[in-house]
């Protein structure tokens, strides 16, 4: 599993929807295979394919797969998973991997002992308050925390709250991205999904806002600007894998090293024709096929 910086959730942006121009365009690449020809691959109708900026409830699904066949090595959403992974991040735990050195996991366990408070998992909240506030990846007082944590989540209230912040912090503030650089496209949406699970967002080096704006740059706007929306996320695929091979961060770029072959199997969905993300969806990742509906 491969963790995010550190994260803060952005505004609402509201972005008029303008008419979408999908065509043949070249662009360059850092890293990847090309399409035959070196051109974009064949897009189909976007009838139905979007609503506004959002996913559909079946695209969602199929976004929240993905993410999950990469940090957990399953596509079924892992709520009870829990370890430490010496990366800085003390512990890392449930669907979305929440960290005890990053500000989300502490969120998660408040808002389930609030509404659980026989809940074991309790007697954590002060030690990861305490964390949060200083930003530490100690993990010397949530000794025994791992298998709580597992209990706690075979409760559908825990699964529930885990949904929650995800949607909180990052599935909202994602859309909010796509938002401000008109994106609709179902795979440029989950594109940015799983970016800012790993890289958060915020004003990092290395976290979603830089490597959008970097992309910007590189593709000469964004879609808002008349950008072809496949030749965007292409250039924003390559400069995330960019930035997680050479990770601005020492404690995170040894795992973001290995964990590159995230926009790696993103690119090759792009290279698929998988602009919608319509079920089924073959995804190749780390050395494994998972076959997503």
């Amino acid at each position: 599993m491969f963790q995010r910086l550190s994260w803060k959730r952005s505004g609402r942006a509201i972005v008029a929807l303008t008419a979408l121009s999908i065509g043949t365009a070249a662009v360059v690449e850092i890293v990847t295979s090309q399409t035959s020809g070196g051109s974009e691959p064949s897009v189909k109708s976007l009838d139905g394919w979007f609503t506004a900026h959002e996913l559909t409830p079946g695209t969602k699904r199929i976004a929240e797969a993905i993410t999950s066949a990469f940090e957990n090595g399953t596509p079924e959403l892992q709520y009870g998973y829990a370890e430490e992974l010496d990366d800085g991040r003390g512990i890392t735990a449930g669907r979305a991997g929440f960290t005890s050195a990053t500000g989300d996991l502490v969120l998660v366990v408040r808002r389930y002992v609030t509404l659980v408070p026989a809940s074991p998992l309790a007697r954590y909240l002060p030690v990861l308050e305490s964390l949060d506030v200083d930003g530490s990846d100690d993990t010397s007082g949530l000794a025994g925390f791992v298998p709580v944590w597992e209990q706690a989540a075979a409760d559908p209230i825990m699964r529930t709250v885990q949904d929650g912040v995800v949607d909180e912090l990052y599935y909202r503030p994602a859309m909010d991205h796509a938002a401000r650089i008109g994106a609709v496209l179902p795979l440029t949406l989950a594109s940015l999904y799983d970016t800012i699970i790993q890289h958060g967002d915020g004003d990092d080096p290395d976290g979603i806002g830089a490597m959008i704006t970097e992309a910007n740059t590189l593709a000469g706007g964004a879609p808002a600007d008349g950008v072809k929306e496949t030749v965007w996320l292409r250039t924003f695929l390559s400069v995330r894998h960019q930035h997680l091979l050479h990770a601005f961060d020492p404690d995170t770029r040894e795992a973001w090293a290995e964990s590159a072959g995230r926009a790696e199997a993103l690119i090759d969905l792009a290279d698929q024709d998988e602009w919608a993300l319509e079920a089924p969806v073959k995804l190749h990742a780390f050395g494994d096929t998972y076959v997503l509906a």
